[in-house]
């Protein structure tokens, strides 16, 4: 992508409107409205809810043949945190990545879950008190796909997952975001509901990536993640209710967000510090992360500072995935 002058200001005043409130349902007349609703309302009756409420439970202790004292892991958000719609405790997010991250650090990783299913961010403050006792190390949040279908304001939903990043920061866990996803990915939503959710999906995720930087975390973009191998390998890629993603679908997502979670914890290499490559302005790295899945957006010093004439310094990197075996 090339950043022009104009372009620059578009993506800081997408990704501020965002984090204010701005854009959203205001923007739309009531004609249009009206016909939005109803397309969510044929889209929810056609996924329904075929996995209930909950995912298999996955607490425990993973990676038991390496020796030391495990991590400790813990696991926030809405369904894609907890893998509803799978079966075996093996396949979920969590456990995909405590696996992963035994694998790289070579060492036992102990896994706390604390999401739920239908969860929006303001229900993370009782997940933060769940998830501090277990004291964790690393806290990894999956959130904004029910605050986009909940219509809950972007400046709400962000301030309610800034609070719950900054409790964890305080309480010495390193904290990895995996942003809002494009719902407008999802089958069985329509047009225009389709057009209309991927703009609020990805503002949200740009929000998001300002008050996690801001708070000391740092994020990884979903954007259209699975869409494309979704849309080639439906039947591979989601779960039977063709909204939650499969056994495969959610292995894809948690290894994306596994190298980050790695490199929070100091076992994969960071950029150099105050080099000032791949770092800019926080609001322009969070806009171009909400369009470009799998970017990581860090924060940065360059020249020795964290905030330059134009805002906080944040770092964007596009990291690969890893593709280790669960």
């Amino acid at each position: 992508m090339i950043w022009t002058p104009g372009a620059a200001r578009a993506a800081r005043r997408i990704a501020t409107a965002a984090a204010v409130g701005g854009g959203g349902i205001t923007v739309l007349g009531a004609m249009t409205y009206g016909l939005l609703m109803a397309e969510a309302v044929m889209a929810r009756h056609i996924v329904g809810r075929p996995h209930g409420l909950k995912g298999p439970d996955a607490d425990g202790l993973y990676g038991r043949a390496f020796h030391g004292p495990p991590i400790r892991l813990v696991m926030l958000g809405d369904s894609t945190s907890v893998g509803l719609g799978l079966v075996e405790p093996r396949d979920t997010p969590g456990a995909n990545l405590a696996n992963g991250l035994a694998a790289v650090a070579e060492r036992p990783v102990r896994l706390t879950v604390a999401g739920r299913s239908g969860a929006i961010s303001a229900d993370l403050g009782g997940q933060v008190d769940r998830a501090l006792r277990a004291r964790p190390e690393i806290a990894v949040i999956f959130i904004g796909a029910n605050d986009v279908t909940t219509r809950t304001p972007a400046a709400e939903a962000v301030r309610h997952l800034q609070d719950a990043v900054r409790r964890l920061r305080a309480a010495g866990a390193e904290v990895v975001v995996g942003t809002c996803p494009d719902l407008g990915t999802i089958r069985p939503i329509g047009q225009p509901l389709r057009w209309v959710t991927r703009k609020w999906s990805r503002q949200l995720a740009a929000a998001q990536t300002v008050a996690v930087v801001e708070a000391g975390g740092r994020t990884v973009a979903f954007a259209d993640l699975l869409g494309p191998e979704f849309a080639t390998n439906p039947e591979e890629m989601f779960g039977p209710d063709r909204f939650h993603p499969s056994a495969r679908g959610y292995l894809q997502a948690a290894y994306t967000v596994l190298p980050s979670v790695c490199a929070a914890l100091g076992f994969w290499p960071e950029p150099e510090p105050d080099r000032g490559e791949g770092s800019k302005p926080i609001h322009l790295a969070a806009a171009e992360a909400a369009q470009e899945p799998g970017t990581e957006v860090a924060p940065a010093r360059v020249a020795g500072r964290a905030v330059g004439p134009r805002g906080r310094w944040a770092t964007l990197l596009r990291r690969r995935a890893m593709t280790l075996s669960p």
